[in-house]
């Protein structure tokens, strides 16, 4: 985002933020676009917001990269990075290819599995149906196409199914269908190739959702977590391994779940995080 001349000092950049867009993320984007517009300008950029969601919307003369702060639909899913290629604007983030297959979660899954990543075991699903017989309960419903734990649904059992699907549903026309793999819930980041210290999260509702995630004291960070050197360089390998299948580039964040083992489980990986006063990157 900038570089040092011969003196040491930083040289500025006329930035454009994207920020807000379409669908059920638009809030959060438009939080992290105003923490990435404060930072940006603290260093001393000339930096302009950018709401794709507004008619006509164009970039301001003379604006020299643009930094994604886009969530979910239009954001993350290759859009708006085929569309600033096509416009020959360089861009924060993830490219066209790697952000359609990390934003899908089928896709993705594909992707870990090709690589021999350990994912949950996991079915997509297109419409109300029993629960798939090769995925044992409990479970977690997820559309395929939305971040931020949009739609996100626990399952016990088969009495709670019906209902959960349902209302999944109502969010995506796929719903992915995983094994709920009970233990501690963990993140990394990776910028610019070097991955960053694991962070364990607990929320207090033990159920990171929307509402977990976005709610200031609702969840508990601890970073580094409290994992031996082993576990945490195995880890973080897997991290790097599953940013890498999906193609991802630049920064992101790896989510994970560690099993009663300490086994590691690749959730998902998100190429433009949250970057809110709650987010992780």
């Amino acid at each position: 985002m900038y570089t040092l001349d011969q003196g040491g000092l930083v040289n500025q950049f006329h930035i454009a933020v994207m920020a807000g867009g379409f669908g059920a993320e638009r809030e959060i984007s438009l939080k992290s676009g105003a923490a990435v517009m404060c930072a940006l300008r603290l260093l001393g950029h000339q930096v302009d917001e950018v709401d794709p969601a507004i008619k006509d919307w164009q970039l301001p003369d003379g604006v020299q990269v643009v930094f994604l702060a886009l969530h979910g639909e239009f954001g993350e899913d290759g859009q708006v990075q085929t569309c600033l290629e096509s416009l020959g604007v360089p861009y924060t983030g993830t490219g066209p290819h790697g952000s359609a297959i990390a934003f899908d979660k089928a896709q993705s899954r594909d992707a870990f599995c090709r690589r021999s990543i350990p994912t949950p075991r996991g079915a997509v699903l297109t419409d109300s149906c029993a629960p798939p017989p090769d995925v044992p309960p409990p479970w977690v419903l997820k559309p395929v196409a939305q971040g931020s734990s949009v739609g996100l649904r626990m399952v016990d059992d088969e009495t709670q199914w019906p209902s959960a699907l349902k209302e999944t549903l109502k969010h995506d026309k796929r719903v992915l269908c995983e094994e709920r793999i009970k233990g501690r819930e963990i993140t990394l980041g990776v910028l610019a190739g070097e991955v960053l210290p694991v962070v364990e999260v607990c929320p207090n509702s033990n159920v990171y959702d929307y509402q977990s995630k976005y709610t200031r004291g609702a969840t508990e960070y601890f970073c580094p977590a409290d994992l031996s050197e082993a576990c945490t360089e195995r880890v973080q390998q897997l991290g790097l391994r599953a940013f890498e299948a999906v193609e991802a580039r630049d920064f992101g964040r790896v989510d994970m779940m560690l099993d009663g083992s300490l086994d590691p489980y690749v959730l998902e990986v998100n190429t433009l995080p949250g970057m809110t006063e709650t987010s992780l990157l």
